[in-house]
């Protein structure tokens, strides 16, 4: 089993982007007249040649997810499906055979599969397919099925969206209980699409410092924009990992493509991340070696102030402190003070050790 990608990225602080594919591979068959596992091996193609470093598909059964009677919480002008036990029933063909395909694929492509196990049956099956467990902001108060998935003892990214600071505690605890590898809490809104206002960014500072022995990441449900700003402000806020789910086509009608990035917009995310890597550093408090000419040229010396004749012992009053730098620093001005001159030092002469003796 390969190492996880999304790991390895996340504890060297490494900008990493997960495709969340889920089920829009259904839609995308059907407007290409291919089948749904072609077309699912596409749309890991697709991710590949953007760039994007991992995808996630979603293994359910409508039958064990949702009663006849769950009502829709999304965009109905979207996705005009008004039950979720109806939605789910259109995607959910796909079982064991079909994610090992999907795994074998995305692993001769370089890139990490892995997939949300709504139930123990896929839980199970999913553990031999994928380095990581994702679990779904709908379950963090679904704590027999994490336990479950903790138990399994392979790293988590657990989404923590419509979630209150106590669920949240509440999950992280019972993870850390059963389960010693990395933790990855994703901010995300459950509002699809999620608007600019309700993005609420901050809570991933608030994550940070509520759970520091935690990476941190933002699953994000906003519509892409140009210039990727959400995704960059996430990532400058502390989200190193970001999930957005993927289409290969944005105009399609239902489920998750109208809010979904595309190939197009998954590679401007990364180019545009770069850009901002190129900004941020590396933090370090060490000035840089384009900065010596400015360190010497811009920085004052101890100079003097008026003539100072041979022998005379050296005052504040004799001194003053003028650019460049090249001479003794005036950080050094107490121990110049009191200094006898060996020379005649004219007036507004830099002053150098060979032009005096010490106290």
């Amino acid at each position: 089993m390969r190492q996880s990608v999304i790991i390895e990225r996340l504890k060297n602080n490494q900008f990493t982007l997960i495709a969340e594919i889920g089920v829009n591979y259904y839609d995308i068959a059907e407007k290409m007249d291919i089948s749904n596992i072609d077309a699912a091996k596409l749309m890991i193609r697709k991710a590949a040649g953007a760039g994007i470093h991992a995808v996630k598909f979603q293994s359910y059964k409508a039958s064990t997810l949702a009663s006849k009677n769950s009502p829709s919480y999304w965009d109905r002008s979207e996705e005009p499906t008004a039950s979720q036990f109806e939605l789910f029933q259109k995607f959910d063909s796909f079982g064991e055979r079909e994610y090992k395909q999907l795994s074998e694929h995305a692993n001769e492509l370089g890139v990490e599969f892995l997939s949300t196990p709504f139930d123990k049956d896929s839980a199970d099956y999913l553990y031999d397919l994928m380095q990581v467990y994702k679990i779904s902001s709908s379950d963090i108060t679904n704590l027999p099925f994490i336990e479950y998935q903790a138990r399994k003892n392979k790293p988590i990214l657990l989404s923590v969206g419509a979630s209150n600071l106590d669920e949240v505690e509440r999950a992280v605890k019972l993870i850390k209980k059963y389960n010693d590898q990395p933790l990855t809490l994703l901010h995300c809104v459950l509002e699809y699409p999620t608007p600019r206002e309700h993005a609420n960014l901050l809570k991933i500072r608030s994550l940070k410092e509520a759970f520091p022995d935690c990476f941190i990441g933002y699953s994000d449900h906003t519509k892409p924009e140009a210039g990727q700003e959400i995704i960059k402000t996430a990532y400058n806020i502390g989200a190193t990992v970001i999930e957005k789910h993927f289409t290969l086509d944005k105009t399609l009608k239902g489920n998750d493509h109208y809010h979904a990035m595309d190939p197009d917009d998954a590679l401007e995310i990364l180019s545009e991340v770069e850009k901002l890597d190129v900004l941020r550093g590396n933090g370090e408090i060490k000035a840089l070696e384009s900065e010596n000419a400015a360190r010497q040229n811009a920085r004052r010396s101890i100079v003097a102030r008026r003539e100072i004749p041979a022998g005379t012992v050296l005052t504040a009053s004799l001194l003053t402190a003028k650019r460049p730098g090249t001479g003794i620093s005036p950080a050094k001005l107490s121990s110049v003070i009191g200094c006898t001159a060996v020379i005649d030092i004219p007036e507004d002469s830099i002053i150098t050790k060979d032009m005096i003796s010490g106290r």
